[in-house]
């Protein structure tokens, strides 16, 4: 080899090295927190689909971690973990939020309000929810981008008695979450329950409570409620609850502009897969058991989601009273589904 050959080569080479470390300095990862447990479905998905998708978006520029709830700070601490740079983001359900104000319970379920998830993306993305949701953490959490909202499921109901209309849930104690949830079932005359999601099947099973808002049918399945509550409502009659996916201005500000464009796209297409792949498996194993004959499964009339949303909607108008900002959710959902004729 001549000594120019050999000089052209080597230069290619250092080049070629030099490039790839450019690259590998750039590339990103990162670290998000979400409200799904470990085994959650919806977590398996996009780790095994989405996470990899993301990659090839942003030319491998950007990698996803994706964990499960509370494995780096607990589920309501997130916010402040984001703007401090603990973690680069969080995918997680904005109820968590509501102590901090009545108007992040009004962002994060408004209960018996909506029908299909794709309605909550849509009031998230395109009808105002996602800059309302921006409002709120300007106000209380400075140092945080929303990236968006939307939902991937509408929640199921386990119950161990029927619960055929408004009239049943009198007298029966029934696990909720704080806040909106809870009062909505009061109002109806149910006598809610504070208890952490794991411990609802041993409530069940010892009779400590009677039904619970638990989550889609899938999960409800998956995680053996079906075992001990024989009388599930399906589709749900409560809650779609919002899911926030955030990122902390310091790594926001970081991002190219392609990279940045590829966020938002990729979590407007991971959450319309995720919940046409929930809807399918919900419907596939309602199917089955319906089929089975093991379990009753109760549909609603309309007549009584239509007297339950009413009860609901006392508890909105006293929730959206409860602050100034609260009002202005209030206002933003009642503005967005009566322009869809959902009111």
């Amino acid at each position: 080899m001549t000594v120019r050959r050999f000089l052209n080569t080597s230069l290619a080479l250092t080049t070629a090295c030099a490039l790839t470390l450019s690259a590998t300095a750039e590339a990103r990862t990162l670290k998000v927190q979400t409200s799904f447990n470990a085994s959650h479905i919806s977590l398996n998905l996009l780790n095994e689909k989405w996470v990899p998708k993301l990659k090839e978006m942003t030319n491998g520029s950007i990698d996803l971690m994706l964990l499960p709830v509370k494995s780096v700070v607990p589920h309501r601490d997130t916010p402040e973990a984001v703007a401090m740079g603990i973690l680069d983001g969080d995918l997680t359900a904005t109820s968590y939020f509501s102590g901090i104000d009545p108007a992040f319970a009004l962002m994060g379920d408004l209960t018996a309000g909506y029908t299909d998830p794709a309605q909550i993306q849509e009031f998230c993305m395109q009808g105002g929810g996602k800059e309302m949701l921006q409002k709120l953490f300007d106000k209380y959490q400075p140092g945080i981008h929303v990236i968006g909202c939307s939902s991937e499921k509408s929640e199921a109901f386990v119950s161990k008695v029927p619960i055929n209309g408004v009239g049943d849930l009198t007298g029966l104690k029934i696990r909720t979450p704080e806040g909106l949830a809870a009062d909505v079932f009061k109002r109806a005359g149910a006598s809610p329950v504070s208890l952490p999601g794991s411990e609802v099947y041993t409530a069940l099973e010892k009779n400590v409570i009677d039904a619970a808002d638990s989550s889609a049918y899938a999960n409800n399945d998956a995680s053996g409620m079906h075992k001990v509550a024989k009388y599930p409502l399906y589709p749900g009659i409560h809650s779609i609850p919002f899911m926030q996916f955030t990122i902390s201005d310091l790594t926001w500000n970081k991002l190219s502009d392609s990279e940045k464009t590829a966020l938002n796209q990729w979590f407007t297409a991971a959450y319309d897969d995720l919940r046409q792949y929930m809807d399918a498996k919900d419907k596939e194993l309602v199917a089955r058991d319906r089929a089975a004959g093991k379990l009753t499964i109760i549909d609603w009339p309309q007549a009584e989601r239509d007297k339950f949303r009413k009860i609901a909607q006392q508890s909105w108008e006293a929730f959206a009273n409860a602050s100034p900002l609260a009002k202005e959710v209030y206002e933003a959902h009642i503005r967005f589904m009566s322009s869809k004729g959902m009111l």
